[in-house]
């Protein structure tokens, strides 16, 4: 990550009881600044046009215009010349297969690396990481590999969710699963709890937003990182 990567992870859209970004605006805002056009990659969800449409109208209220991806004809370019970049969430083998479909893994890397904002949230915060391994989502779709974007270097596991003593679950716990991931792999995996979010800039990582995040890293203990903390792995 270079000093002049800038990068926001959203480990959702939307927390309950609140409307879509409403409760990251003040981020988000202070994160565009004065870019006036976003470029949004709608492919984790089916419906590409009324995800379009209702992302447009959120972004049309925090005063910027919006160029969704799936209405370009060529969409190298458009990524090539983008202010901004906002990849939305829904599914994540999904999302993946759609960026190698359209070969846009490189040319995302390229302007992030030179400096083009890149927001996330959920499916478009995993993406982010090295690979999807750590994704929540249902295999629905097979990409031609999980190898991501490898915008940060730690996986990100979006809405994490603690274990309840007083469940009667018996299956794994989201611990649990990151757990097995760390005992194939070596990559450390931030777990971003609902409200909580990632930033990248001026060559620093910091955890923001409302929940914190849970760290965990291969041979360990989980370590708890509260809002405003420094993420060093």
């Amino acid at each position: 990550m270079g000093d002049i990567t800038r990068i926001l992870l959203l480990s959702t859209s939307t927390l309950f009881g609140g409307g879509y970004l409403d409760y990251a605006e003040t981020e988000v805002t202070d994160f565009l600044g004065n870019i006036r056009r976003v470029l949004f990659v709608p492919f984790a969800l089916y419906d590409h046009a009324a995800y379009a449409s209702r992302t447009r109208e959120r972004f049309a209220r925090l005063g910027y215009d919006l160029e969704s991806l799936h209405e370009t004809r060529d969409k190298e370019q458009a990524v090539r010349t983008a202010e901004a970049i906002f990849i939305g969430g829904g599914n994540t083998f999904r999302l993946l297969k759609h960026l190698y479909d359209f070969e846009l893994l490189t040319a995302i890397r390229a302007r992030v690396g030179n400096g083009m904002p890149y927001m996330g949230s959920s499916a478009g915060s995993n993406v982010a990481g090295p690979t999807i391994r750590t994704t929540n989502d249902m295999p629905i779709v097979e990409p031609p590999s999980f190898d991501a974007l490898g915008l940060v270097p730690f996986q990100i596991n979006p809405h994490y969710l603690d274990s309840n003593p007083d469940s009667r679950h018996m299956g794994e716990t989201r611990e649990e699963r990151i757990l097995q991931f760390l005992e194939e792999n070596e990559t450390p995996v931030v777990g971003l709890r609902e409200g909580a979010m990632v930033l990248v800039e001026n060559g620093s990582c910091v955890l923001k937003g409302s929940a914190g995040a849970r760290i965990f890293q291969r041979g360990q203990d989980p370590v708890e990182l509260a809002t405003g903390s420094t993420i060093a792995v």
